[in-house]
């Protein structure tokens, strides 16, 4: 638990989702760097450990024993959005910013990326390029799949899942209307074009305050669609090979208001020039060693920025 005094008063935060998870392994190296860099300065808190409301009028932070917490400065969220719960995560990091804490993504940012076809909306309206997308608000599911404005193939995803979790292709009309019986009904789900040619394959490019620091081909195992590497996928670690790319991921970022974001591109006959979806909280490899440095940078920029806006 990070309730050590020195924790309490830490100014750079790393906070993540609550116990018993085990911080995954970027995350866990990303902690490693900060603590080694910023010293008692720093703490990783998980959303179980905090109580948070007002006071007299002010926004507080506590602890579940009782002590109450300065606001940090800087917080980086490692919390993925598709597993926040408004009422809960959202709130926790809605009092941060309202008690001056900078966050790392900032709250609005992760909430575009938490829905990915609200991202694709953000996305298209700048003019930048994603795939033919349909999706629902209240229409019955299985009325839905009966659409003639839905093509097949067509790829089916959960609107707020991750790590290629529920990730299918349709190759027909009939496999469609099958599986809108498997879907859960509490968030609706996407229909998106199929690009054939990125079948299996996408790039990931991950971009930090606006620079495009390393990229990476990633394929999928035994021909899936997904290439997520936590679906079992393979990657080839080549920054600066996909230029056009990156420079497309940048803008990607930028629209979306991200410091940190993994973007992921889908190969068309003209390159990897296509927006797949982008994610606010992304993982690396292990041989993607420009990335933790990076961060670092990120949140020390944030920093000193609010160090010097502190009166002397």
């Amino acid at each position: 638990m990070a309730s050590a005094v020195a924790s309490v008063g830490a100014e750079v935060w790393l906070l993540a989702r609550e116990h018993p998870a085990a911080l995954h392994r970027p995350t866990g190296e990303l902690a490693a760097a900060l603590r080694a860099v910023h010293g008692e300065r720093f703490a990783v808190w998980r959303t179980d450990e905090l109580l948070f409301g007002i006071r007299a009028g002010r926004l507080v932070l506590r602890t579940l024993g009782g002590s109450e917490i300065p606001a940090p400065k800087v917080v980086c969220v490692r919390q993925v959005p598709g597993s926040m719960h408004h009422d809960r995560e959202v709130s926790l990091l809605r009092h941060l910013e309202g008690m001056g804490a900078v966050l790392v993504n900032p709250l609005e940012a992760h909430l575009r990326c938490r829905n990915k076809f609200r991202q694709l909306q953000e996305l298209a309206l700048a003019g930048l390029p994603v795939p033919d997308t349909l999706t629902y608000a209240t229409a019955p599911l299985e009325g839905v799949v009966r659409s003639p404005d839905i093509d097949t193939p067509c790829v089916v995803k959960f609107v707020t899942g991750h790590k290629g979790r529920g990730v299918l292709l349709a190759q027909d009309g009939q496999l469609l209307r099958d599986l809108a019986g498997a879907f859960a009904r509490d968030v609706p789900v996407l229909f998106q074009e199929y690009v054939a040619s990125s079948h299996g394959r996408d790039l990931r490019v991950i971009v930090i305050d606006g620079e495009p620091v390393t990229a990476e081909v990633r394929t999928s195992a035994d021909g899936a669609l997904a290439s997520n590497l936590a679906r079992g996928g393979t990657a080839t670690v080549c920054p600066g090979r996909f230029r056009e790319a990156e420079h497309l991921a940048v803008e990607a970022a930028r629209v979306l208001g991200l410091a940190v974001a993994g973007v992921d591109l889908m190969f068309t006959s003209a390159g990897a020039n296509m927006i797949c979806e982008v994610n606010s909280v992304p993982g690396w490899r292990p041989d993607m060693t420009q990335v933790v440095p990076a961060i670092i940078r990120c949140i020390a920029h944030r920093l000193d920025h609010r160090d010097n806006e502190e009166p002397t």
